[in-house]
């Protein structure tokens, strides 16, 4: 299937990715109707699919923004508001996740103090939580990863007792459920991101999930410039009149915090509704994929770990995750790169050179992440993947654990 290269390996013989983009007709007719309509600004697709969001995640209220990271940024900052944080206060943060998680923390003047993940879930071990608590101990920031609900009811239960707000870092999960409750729905408030590579692909984007009316506000405020929320959009006077036009007037550029310009067009949230409303084909293809991928590679499970699904929660498969079993990844993954498969760290966080600057050594307090740092690593299982795609993959794990 490949050619040698000059350094005497193959070239790649084809690109399988972690994920994708095609945009359907559904699309191209919504992104079309966005361009006939000549508004970019906030308008009828936001509300259409902030709408659908929030009821397919089983919450009341949903906001667009333009990343993930930005929806992860505002609702830290709306509870730090709400509940009157000090700087230096802690939240509780796995130490598998991706870097924004953690630095959403740093960007809003908190600390993060690291929880090390389950072994099997590599997420969020809720056994380690109450050895982290100490009197500034504000939040909790569990992380559902690679389409993985983390382990809820444990962190609720703490956070209840101890008056912790809760955030859900969805980014890598949608549309799943932890005992029979959908992810987004059962903290404080949940964090959803759309860019490449995710369930639905925006380009950029991200949402907030919640069922608080109050920090739904917030939030919105917060994605535009800390605006009051007399005015959040260009629609909010279309109806008012005498008094109440007035008083819109006189407050359109009035602002009640220190936010940012954290807001999405039209044309993303276009792109966003047209997947949605695909969702259930989407997560087939991905649950079908998964599947293929864990048959095919069930005979190296005494060298290789494939994704572990508990039977209280669903797995959606954003991603795929593997781990090595005692072996470092590096052989294995350059094999894979060099024959066209590509794959990602599995969310290293703790060995990052900025965090080894700013909080020193911490892999050696932290097993399970320094494990999965060493020998952890995830492929794409998206709907963009064929069947042969997937038998190709296979077969390059086959090639290389037979030649060794």
């Amino acid at each position: 299937m490949s050619q040698k290269t000059g350094a005497g390996r193959p070239a790649r013989a084809r690109e399988i990715g972690v994920g994708g983009f095609a945009a359907g007709a559904r699309a191209r007719r919504y992104v079309g109707e966005v361009l006939r309509s000549g508004r970019l600004s906030y308008g009828p697709f936001h509300r259409r699919f902030e709408e659908a969001f929030a009821a397919e995640h089983d919450c009341r209220h949903a906001a667009f923004c333009n990343s993930g990271t930005s929806a992860l940024h505002v609702a830290v900052q709306a509870l730090k508001e709400k509940h009157g944080w000090a700087d230096g206060d802690e939240v509780l943060v796995p130490s598998v996740t991706f870097i924004a998680t953690s630095n959403v923390a740093l960007h809003n003047r908190l600390t993060p103090v690291f929880v090390d993940v389950d072994p099997r879930t590599y997420t969020i071990d809720p056994a380690q939580l109450a050895a982290k608590l100490t009197k500034r101990t504000r939040a909790v920031f569990p992380v559902h990863l690679l389409g993985l609900p983390a382990d809820m009811d444990p962190v609720l239960d703490l956070a209840r007792r101890k008056g912790l707000s809760v955030v859900e870092d969805s980014a890598e999960t949608m549309f799943a459920r932890y005992k029979g409750r959908k992810v987004g729905s059962l903290g404080d408030i949940g964090c959803f991101s759309t860019y490449v590579a995710h369930y639905i692909v925006t380009g950029v984007g991200g949402l907030t999930t919640t069922n608080d009316p109050d920090l739904h506000v917030r939030v919105r405020s917060l994605m535009n410039h800390g605006r009051d929320s007399i005015y959040l959009s260009i629609d909010d006077d279309a109806e008012a009149t005498g008094a109440r036009l007035h008083e819109i007037a006189a407050r359109r550029f009035r602002f009640v915090s220190v936010g940012h310009s954290f807001r999405a067009t039209e044309l993303e949230a276009a792109l966003g509704l047209a997947q949605l409303e695909e969702k259930d084909r989407i997560v087939r293809a991905r649950l079908a994929m998964a599947r293929r991928l864990s048959a095919g590679l069930k005979e190296f499970e005494d060298r290789l770990q494939l994704p572990y699904c508990p039977p209280d929660r669903e797995h959606t498969f954003m991603l795929y995750g593997l781990v090595l079993r005692g072996e470092d990844k590096t052989a294995l993954v350059n094999f894979l790169e060099d024959r066209g498969v590509e794959t990602r760290d599995m969310m290293p966080l703790l060995n990052q050179p900025v965090y080894r600057r700013l909080f020193g050594d911490l892999e050696p307090r932290y097993p399970v992440a320094r494990r999965l740092n060493r020998s952890g690593f995830y492929i794409g299982c998206h709907q963009y993947m064929t069947p042969k795609d997937a038998d190709y993959v296979v077969a390059q794990f086959r090639a290389f654990f037979r030649r060794r």
